[in-house]
């Protein structure tokens, strides 16, 4: 039967489906890794979720929204609507980047449409005053990366947070050309931020590079790294004299004697004629001709019946009312005079404060020194629940990445033919059911069809049964 075959299909769905799942067996470890977080079953021994009062969300160890391509996988997920979460982990070691650089990458699955909400990581600034229980949203971080979106923001966060050598004061500089992230419900994307010990950072989802930046270069980052040499003299004032108006009005022009201001820009056309089927007496709106009244329409007790009003059809075929010539442009119209525009004489240019010597002045050539990471956290505030990260990873060297990336897309692959194969079975079964509805029908019908007929016999051979 169809259902049969249905079932059929969804055991070479599932044998293929296992074949896939078995070689994309979740990560354990992974070899080189500064840190690595698979989120296993014991993630709480490692992890601290913040006592801050303000942080009252809840973190659920999850599985992924097709469990069968990810078997035994689970991650962390953001579990309340509307609140703020915090959770992190503190390094027995400072990571320090220098002379080497960083890498950053975790996977993150949306079980759920993500409106308004980040799902970021902050790598936390190494220091003897960081807080493992109070961590909060003014917990100092040295890096800040991942998706956000809300409103008008859509799109990949890199920042890093860099302490001045000139002032000491801390600022932090955003990335200019973030992509957009990929938040899709039921699909797990691998998120990758590296900085370079060259100081390039290079962001890459899915294995895939989408933005290249320098944090040497002005251009990349807001504000830039390190901030230009002069600045504008705060105290230079424009003087009261200077002009900086280009153009003025030609002080000696005049308004040509034919030139009318008050001849409308519209007239009508003096070429116009009423069309001769013109309906003058015409009315524009009628009683409806085709109108009847109701079959229930009782006059003494609902009054006199008046057909519903419609537009004169005569009207929009011959037209009808008065005939007025239809608008054309003034070739005289030339509308209000206005001297022509001429190079002002008194004109300095536009006026710009002198430069000075920036006090705030430095030059860092190692930005990808930055600060020590002494811990990794999660500080969100979401209106959406359903935000699963999974396989975090830190890293000096690119190479254990690379490798957490090639599991990534082993269990990438096995995810989506887990979705395929969901949705070719259910499709299956859908035909099947539909299938045996109509062969159902078609029974009945014909059943129906042999009941009137033996009827319809019985009835000829036993006419006086009829008649009683």
């Amino acid at each position: 039967s169809s259902l049969r075959v249905t079932w059929q299909k969804r055991c070479v769905y599932m044998f293929a489906l296992a074949a896939a799942a078995s070689a994309a067996a979740p990560l354990e470890s992974v070899d080189g890794a500064a840190f690595f977080e698979p989120f296993s079953s014991d993630w709480e021994s490692r992890w601290l979720v913040s006592k801050d009062a303000d942080f009252q969300g809840t973190w659920i160890h999850e599985a992924y929204t097709e469990p069968e391509g990810t078997p035994g996988d689970k991650g962390l997920m953001v579990g309340n609507e509307a609140k703020k979460h915090a959770v992190s982990h503190l390094f027995k070691e400072p990571i320090d980047p220098k002379g080497t650089g960083l890498v950053v990458q975790y996977e993150l699955h949306m079980k759920k449409d993500l409106k308004c909400g980040g799902a970021y990581l902050k790598l936390l600034t190494a220091s003897e005053e960081l807080d493992h229980d109070g961590f909060k949203a003014e917990t100092p971080y040295t890096i800040m990366f991942g998706p956000d979106k809300c409103g008008g923001t859509n799109k990949v966060h890199f920042i890093l947070r860099h302490k001045s050598p000139a002032t000491g004061e801390w600022e932090e500089k955003h990335l200019k050309k973030a992509p957009t992230p990929l938040l899709a419900v039921g699909e797990t994307h691998l998120y990758t931020a590296i900085v370079g010990a060259d100081n390039t950072v290079t962001l890459l989802i899915d294995n895939e590079e989408k933005v290249k930046a320098s944090l040497l270069e002005s251009d990349d980052f807001t504000p830039p790294v390190n901030p230009p040499k002069e600045i504008d003299d705060p105290d230079d004032k424009k003087p009261d004299d200077w002009v900086d108006t280009a153009k003025i009005d030609d002080p000696e022009a005049s308004k040509p004697d034919d030139w009318d201001e008050d001849a409308p820009m519209m007239i009508e056309d003096p070429k116009a004629e009423k069309p001769e089927s013109w309906l003058d007496d015409a009315p524009l709106q009628v009683p409806d001709p085709e109108a009847e009244p109701p079959d229930d329409w009782d006059e003494e007790e609902d009054g006199e019946w008046e057909a519903p009003i419609v537009d004169n059809p005569d009207c929009k075929e011959f037209g009808c009312g008065e005939w007025k010539a239809p608008q054309i442009r003034n070739p005289d119209y030339k509308g209000k005079w206005t001297a022509p525009k001429v190079d002002n004489p008194e004109y300095k240019g536009v006026w710009k404060p002198k430069q000075i010597a920036n006090p705030g002045y430095f030059s860092d050539e190692q930005p990808h020194a930055m600060a020590p990471i002494g811990g990794i956290g999660i500080e969100l505030w979401t209106m959406q629940d359903g935000a699963l990260f999974d396989n975090i990873l830190i890293s000096t060297d690119p190479a254990p990445a690379k490798v957490a990336a090639e599991a990534f897309a082993a269990r990438s692959e096995a995810e989506k033919a887990a979705k395929k194969a969901k949705q070719e079975a259910a499709e299956a079964e859908r035909k099947a059911k539909e299938e045996e509805r109509k062969a159902k029908e078609a029974k009945e019908e014909e059943e129906a069809k042999e009941k009137a007929k033996a009827e319809a016999e019985e009835a000829k051979e036993n006419p006086e049964k009829d008649e009683i």
